[in-house]
């Protein structure tokens, strides 16, 4: 049977743009790519980079007060949020440009518009045409998450805060995942007044317990009115802004809320389950190859609901190019994966958690948490955390944790000795590099507690 193409992708963004550029660019494949809105995807056009962006523009305040503390006469004046966010446009744009040069350069044919499955070789594009297709990839990503209730209707997500014309004079942001705490943290620094609702008992509940504590005390320290055990019950516009009640009788008025209570796998209407693609709450299932039941499609990213990372999904996209269009199958690895919260202060980590590794096994948990130099220099009582939990029988480094400036940079070269195996007293062989926050990771020598 002849087809159309090889690979039909459907969804634009970072695992799908990278399976459409190494099929057709260096493997020869004939390739064809939908996207329905803006190329790049969630990452590029309104997570990852916008929100790093974002991060830098908040952090800045806390800056000039180490600057004055540091000898420098520093005057600044108030954040000037449409000129960044022109430019934020504008650097957006730049970066959507590359997407396209890059699948163009590479022969890739793009359409413009939504696609959906008609069949496992068949696909409808929303102008009516059909391409059929040998290999069909999903990658559409995920969306915000936000429950029904009373009111819902008046809520921002993570995607509206990009679009924002001017910032509030005061906002809710109810979650506790990283969406929410970074979103809370850089309105803050941007001098909003910033509220933060969490139904459960703490933020960040997937991360280290130790770090997440420490996380949230930096977050209230500069500024976030955080609270925990909140459950907002319905929401009412009133004069112009909207006033908020909770599950214990609170009631306040904010000028906006939004809503970071998760994300889920776009498949809405893409025809999958009528094509035999079987879903389980939402997510394409895969097998380790990212394939689906049906043999000729394949899901990658976050619609799969595996791990919700942008260089995941570029992973997922280059091992699934390889496998079916290269020299060999590969399979994408999802073992000892760094991640970063980029809240104030940083939040890193790779490897177990000490509540995960507690329950595989004995181990033992090294800690040093202090003032690090340049801010302790200013006056600041931050505290940074550098945390190891090693196997107490095999001595490797099951899981690393580190809250500090620039903690994201510090975990990725960690993520490198752990993914090679080292041990503590491998960490204990390297020599220190001084003085750095860094330099405790490998310095420690008594654990704080075993279990």
């Amino acid at each position: 049977m002849s087809f159309d193409v090889d690979l039909f992708v459907i969804g634009g963004g970072s695992g799908g743009v990278r399976a459409a550029r190494i099929a057709a660019g260096e493997h020869g494949a004939k390739v064809a790519l939908a996207e329905e809105y803006r190329m790049g995807g969630t990452c590029v056009i309104r997570g990852c980079v916008p929100k790093k962006l974002m991060v830098f523009a908040s952090s800045f305040p806390r800056a000039f007060d180490e600057a004055r503390a540091y000898g420098w006469t520093v005057t600044a004046g108030g954040h000037d949020w449409p000129a960044f966010r022109a430019r934020l446009d504008a650097e957006l744009d730049r970066l959507e440009t590359v997407y396209r040069a890059g699948l163009a350069g590479a022969g890739v044919e793009v359409h413009d518009c939504r696609a959906t499955v008609a069949d496992p070789h068949t696909v409808e594009l929303a102008d009516g045409r059909r391409v059929t297709a040998k290999h069909i990839l999903i990658a559409t990503g995920g969306r915000p998450f936000v429950p029904d209730f009373d009111g819902s209707e008046h809520v921002l997500t993570s995607n509206d805060v990009f679009r924002l014309d001017s910032l509030p004079d005061r906002v809710l942001i109810v979650g506790g995942g990283y969406i929410a705490c970074e979103f809370a943290c850089i309105l803050a620094g941007l001098g909003v007044a910033v509220t933060q609702f969490q139904r459960s008992t703490c933020i960040l509940k997937e991360f280290d317990a130790e770090a997440r504590d420490l996380v949230a005390e930096g977050m209230r320290a500069h500024g976030v009115d955080l609270h925990t055990g909140i459950v907002v019950t319905k929401i009412a516009p009133e004069g112009g802004a909207y006033r908020v009640t909770c599950g214990d009788g609170r009631t306040q008025v904010f000028d906006k809320v939004i809503y970071a209570t998760g994300r889920v796998p776009n498949t809405a209407g893409l025809g999958l389950e009528a094509a035999g693609v079987e879903l389980s709450r939402g997510a394409v299932v895969v097998d380790g190859w990212s394939q689906t039941r049906v043999p000729s499609i394949y899901a990658v990213g976050d619609v799969t609901d595996r791990i919700a990372l942008t260089p995941v999904a570029i992973r997922e996209g280059h091992a699934f190019a390889d496998t079916v269009f290269g020299p060999g199958p590969r399979k994408p690895d999802h073992d000892l994966v760094a991640s970063t919260v980029f809240t104030q202060p940083e939040l890193a980590s790779c490897g177990l958690t000490e509540e995960a590794a507690r329950a595989a096994g004995p181990i033992e948990v090294y800690v040093s948490s202090f003032r690090p130099m340049r801010s302790a220099f200013a006056g600041a009582a931050d505290r940074v955390l550098m945390k190891l939990v090693v196997c107490r029988d095999s001595r490797k480094v099951l899981g690393c944790h580190i809250v500090a400036p620039e903690a994201g940079e510090m975990i990725q070269m960690v993520a490198i000795a752990m993914k090679m195996g080292a041990t503590k007293e491998d960490f204990d062989r390297t020599c220190a590099v001084h003085p750095t926050m860094a330099e405790e990771l490998v310095t420690m020598r008594k654990p704080a507690r075993t279990a």
